[in-house]
């Protein structure tokens, strides 16, 4: 069984940069591709960003694209988000999620993290 648990997300001011992980319990987690996808109030959830399992490949969404980055450390089963230039609109719960290549569809992820609360408020 695989469970993610993310930590790090916060209230933080617009223009503010924060970083959030994904624990994950398995030791196998170099086998999966990691995503993050994030959730607004009243919107569906959205594709963040995602990273292959050993090549490091990473893809974006058009619109963290320069601002965040995805990253992970398999030796200790914890990927990564680093949010830069936060605004707003960044606002959302944010899940970590596990599968086997990093698809843009959420429905691809076998497993998922709770999710944590970013708020971007001055």
């Amino acid at each position: 069984q695989v469970q993610l648990v993310e930590s790090g997300g916060g209230l933080v001011q617009p223009g503010a940069s924060l970083t959030l992980s994904c624990a994950c319990s398995s030791r196998t987690f170099e086998t999966y591709a990691v995503a993050w996808f994030r959730q607004a109030p009243g919107k569906e959830r959205e594709f963040v960003a995602s990273i292959g399992r050993t090549d490091g490949r990473t893809y974006y969404s058009n619109f963290v694209e320069g601002r965040f980055t995805i990253s992970r450390d398999n030796a200790k089963n914890t990927a990564y988000l680093q949010m830069n230039r936060l605004s707003s609109e960044d606002t959302a719960v944010y899940y970590c999620a596990a599968g086997f290549a990093p698809y843009r569809e959420e429905s691809e992820y076998h497993y998922w993290g709770q999710g944590a609360q970013v708020t971007v408020s001055s």
